[in-house]
């Protein structure tokens, strides 16, 4: 088997933790030899985990990308506003790149990383990682089968959950649509995609209503402050409080704002980084639950709903055909038939590395695609398939600031095009 080699691009939670570690569990497959990271402490820790010398560590995509080709590959896990330039540059340069989702919050930008590929004969696969994962192929197969006969409509909830709402879209990277993407693309961009490959059919319409209803000034309890952990009267009964969220079960996310874990260190990040703010008075924008409509070219339907009031963090799918319906929630699928009134349970066993093992399985995946490159086929999760599910994702975003007027797909596509 041939050893490929990569370049990382933002040694971050997702390229360091998420999709690197593959090259520490399977050495004689994956080796990284050069990081770019703005953060030194990062960098550092990356460097010495995956042996590389300092001569190939870069502060900047752009120091490492005007380097000779260095490897076979590019992952670039950067922030959502940072994934088309450093894309267009690893293509340019001739490396096979594997981008973190969203491709981008451009709708344009996608279009032009596509095209990019093409032109550069190169693969961009985008990290639509539930794809990967055992329980949503599972579910993929069991339709191609026919278990439940044709598709005639998908619900799916996103339950993103109180605690990763606010740690995430209120108070982190992905709270402002101007500075990252709205939340229909930066978390449910997955679901777009699960939903367009689950049906195998083109979207020609969605609507789309949702808002920001609970995170703001205007729900702020009386003698709430600034930030948790400065004399807020109301921290100890509040479900947002950030001291016990990172001191207590949330402890791992605070490598978000500290690298070392210690008390110290956490509260130090409380009082001095935005994790520490309270949720009504934060500078966050993304709505904080929405639904979206879906037609499909064969005149199927499906519904999503996101919403961050949760327990739990979660997706639950329920698939109903004209010879049966299917159920699929944590690791248990059910498949119920409409003749024999059987039903079918199916129990995906515990996987280790994150995203239901999607994580690992889409750098799996990958690294067949690039050893086996030039013998036709794209990969399950191309620019071409992405783009597709990301202007779904668009499209919906579009109808909702217009009080959920429906889009037509083709239409909407074809005026990206020409403007």
């Amino acid at each position: 088997m041939k050893l490929i080699t990569a370049v990382l691009i933002g040694a971050g939670a997702r390229g360091a933790q998420g999709y690197a570690p593959y090259a520490l569990d399977f050495p004689h497959e994956l080796k990284f030899v050069a990081v770019a990271e703005a953060n030194p402490v990062r960098r550092a820790k990356f460097a010495e985990e995956h042996g590389i010398p300092e001569d190939r560590c870069y502060e900047t995509w752009e120091d490492l990308l005007k380097q000779p080709k260095l490897a076979d590959t590019a992952f670039i896990c950067t922030q959502d506003r940072m994934h088309y330039h450093p894309t267009l540059k690893a293509l340019a340069a001739k490396y096979h790149v594997l981008l973190e989702k969203p491709m981008s919050p451009d709708p344009r930008e996608c279009l032009e990383m596509e095209r990019a590929a093409a032109d550069n004969d190169r693969l961009l696969t985008i990290c639509h990682v539930l794809r990967y994962t055992p329980f949503w192929s599972t579910i993929k197969r069991l339709l191609q089968e026919g278990r439940i006969g044709q598709v005639v409509s998908i619900q799916l909830n996103e339950n993103v959950g109180y605690w990763h709402i606010a740690h995430s879209f209120v108070r982190g990277n992905w709270n402002h649509s101007e500075k990252s993407s709205p939340m229909i693309l930066a978390k449910s961009c997955h679901d777009m995609d699960v939903l367009s490959w689950l049906m195998d059919q083109p979207c020609v319409r969605v609507s789309s209503f949702g808002s920001l209803m609970h995170f703001h000034s205007g729900n702020a309890p009386e003698g709430s402050t600034d930030y948790c952990i400065n004399g807020c009267a109301v921290e100890s009964t509040c479900p947002y409080s950030a001291p016990r969220f990172y001191l207590g079960e949330g402890k791992a996310w605070a490598r978000h704002f500290t690298e070392e874990l210690t008390r110290e260190n956490i509260v130090r990040g409380l009082k001095e980084t935005p994790y520490g703010r309270c949720v009504y008075k934060s500078d966050n924008n993304v709505v904080d639950h929405q639904v979206v409509n879906m037609e499909f070219a064969n005149g199927a339907t499906a519904m999503f709903s996101m919403c961050g009031f949760t327990r739990h963090q979660e997706r639950i799918i329920q698939i109903m055909g004209t010879k049966g319906e299917l159920r699929g929630f944590q690791d248990k699928i059910t498949v119920s038939d409409f003749v024999t009134h059987e039903e079918t349970q199916i129990t995906i066993p515990p996987q280790i590395t994150g995203h239901g093992g999607g994580d690992s399985g889409i750098v799996r995946s990958f690294l067949q695609e690039v050893r086996s490159y030039g013998s036709g086929g794209e990969s399950l999760t191309s620019a071409s398939a992405s783009v597709r599910s990301h202007l779904m994702a668009f499209a919906a975003e579009e109808s909702r600031l217009n009080n959920g007027k429906s889009i037509d797909l083709s239409e909407y596509a074809k005026q990206l095009m020409n403007s």
